[in-house]
């Protein structure tokens, strides 16, 4: 039985959604899945369900909770409750209480909070909110798992349940409304202005020829620029901006509100990029422009040194009408009759795989990392990858040395997953840490490299496997971008295991020396200092 001193939790207790998320993570099933979860949903209370949704999807409502990751780590060094008796709510109100502690004491006020919660859950509890916190419960339960999940449990159509997710922006604000009032609720989630939709999403290609190949004639062929993602929404002189997560950043942005202000339209709903240019007109990396989006103050001064450029590739809605539905064709013809070409993505119209090349070239020439290839008869599929949309960019390759290993979770339970990558340091000897990556591994490399790390191991934590520096890595990434978390102060982007470089030491490893290189010739700048 439950210890006296704790009540026996009434709705849905966290134990529920533990085990839930255990079976999803085991199964290999995609309609066990949808059974699972659309079972516990059934019997959540209306209240509770964004909370559950949340969870499920890996995340908790309140985003940042103002705890780092050491914080975390230490909190658990708590005696774990004997019996379940944490009920959802209650771990939802500690985490919204720990987010609001502010002030000089909110460092040491917030891990309390924090162990005191830990204190009250079970070993099996207290896991599963370090990962939840830690952002790594990966457990199979993808949205759009969980999509089909709630329209199971309140028996509406998947695909209406699917739009009113698009225009909502969220899931859990739709599934709270349709398992409460049922289908009908699904009717007032329409496209509103000042309330962002889920981003259009693309499927990957190696080359524009491959991309290609899934349209049917002529398809878009856009620059893809590396900028941060924004949707924009004019209604007269009111302007909000909105990035990729759908957070407002209207106020990090008074180039784009300036130029939306003056469009010839009363309304309209856009979707682009935001990019800082240097003074030759080349794109800035990635993480100088996202200064701009980091910082509420100096945002006058910001702009006079770090200005940013919009650029749009598509209208979503413009004076009272909706576009979501129409084709590409259409959208980016009412575009381009609305924004001024400088503010558009170039594009151009290509069923030759030839000429989309050399329009690929010209936009790697132009500093950009490659090229979408559209459909032009697509709409607009919000929160959704597919082929309508698909991304070319060249992926640039180290060989790599394998520091660590930390174990998985979910389907990887028990097996070694997310590698440390480091580089061979020529000038202080050693190796310098570049991050970490667990993408690109299949079942069967996973299983092999659980095996060479533990053969090689030199220590370990609760957490990660040390090891000999002995296993090389191929990895494929993005770019190089700065980085104050690691020693050499550069960190790989988008880094993914390629294969394994059997034939290869730790002595043939790529250098740190070489990437600083790399990182100078993307970027035009020196890397910083160590």
């Amino acid at each position: 039985m439950p210890d006296a001193g704790f009540p026996l939790p009434s709705g849905v207790r966290l134990l529920d959604v533990v085990l839930v998320s255990r079976a999803v993570a085991e199964s290999s099933r995609r309609l066990d899945k949808i059974a699972q979860l659309a079972a516990l949903l059934a019997r959540t209370p209306p209240d509770e369900v964004d909370v559950v949704v949340a969870f499920l999807s890996g995340c908790v409502r309140q985003g940042r909770i103002g705890i780092g990751v050491r914080a975390i780590r230490a909190a658990r060094d708590v005696t774990p409750a004997p019996e379940a008796v944490l009920a959802l709510a209650d771990v939802d109100r500690t985490l919204t209480q720990i987010a609001a502690t502010g002030g000089a004491g909110a460092a040491t006020a917030r891990p309390a909070l924090l162990r005191q919660l830990l204190s009250r859950a079970t070993p099996a509890e207290q896991d599963f909110l370090v990962r939840l916190l830690f952002g790594e419960l990966r457990q199979g339960a993808l949205e759009r798992v969980l999509i089909d999940a709630v329209a199971k449990a309140a028996q509406v159509p998947v695909d209406r349940l699917r739009r009113a997710v698009m225009m909502a922006g969220a899931l859990p604000i739709v599934a709270s409304a349709v398992l409460k009032q049922g289908d009908a609720a699904l009717d007032g989630f329409l496209l509103t202005l000042m309330r962002p939709i889920q981003p259009m999403l693309a499927d990957s290609a190696a080359d524009v020829g491959a991309a290609l190949a899934g349209h049917a004639g002529e398809a878009a062929v856009e620059y893809k620029i590396d900028g941060a993602r924004i949707q924009v929404h004019k209604d007269g002189e009111h302007v909000r901006v909105f990035s990729r997560a759908l957070n407002d950043v209207t106020s990090a942005v008074p180039e784009v509100i300036d130029l939306v202000r003056a469009l010839p339209a009363h309304s309209a709903v856009l979707d682009g990029e935001a990019v800082a240019l240097r003074a030759d007109g080349m794109p800035q990396p990635f993480q100088v422009t996202m200064r701009r989006f980091g910082r509420r103050l100096d945002v006058e001064r910001l702009r006079t040194e770090l200005p940013l450029a919009p650029f749009f590739f598509d209208c979503l809605y413009v004076d009272g009408g909706s576009l979501i539905d129409d084709p590409l064709a259409r959208r980016v013809a009412v575009l381009d009759r609305l924004v001024p070409a400088a503010a558009v993505v170039p594009r151009t119209v290509a069923a030759d795989p030839d000429a989309a090349a050399r329009f690929a070239g010209q936009a790697l020439d132009s500093g950009h990392e490659g090229v979408m290839v559209k459909r032009l008869d697509a709409p607009y599929t919000a929160g959704r990858r597919g082929s309508a949309w698909v991304k070319v960019k060249p992926a640039h390759t180290l060989d790599l040395v394998v520091l660590a290993a930390e174990w998985g979770s979910g389907r990887r339970h028990g097996f070694l997953s997310n590698l440390h990558l480091a580089a061979r340091d020529t000038e202080r000897g050693g190796f310098v840490m570049l991050g970490k990556t667990f993408k690109g591994l299949t079942d069967e490399l996973l299983a092999w490299q659980t095996g060479e790390c533990l053969a090689r191991e030199v220590g370990r934590d609760a957490y990660t496997v040390y090891v000999k520096p002995e296993l090389v890595v191929e990895i494929a990434f993005n770019d190089i971008q700065a980085s104050p978390q690691y020693p050499g102060r550069l960190a790989l982007r988008f880094a993914r295991v390629r294969r394994y470089r059997s034939d290869k030491t730790a002595a043939e490893a790529d250098t740190f020396q070489a990437l600083q290189v790399m990182y100078r010739q993307m970027t035009g700048a020196e890397p910083p200092a160590r």
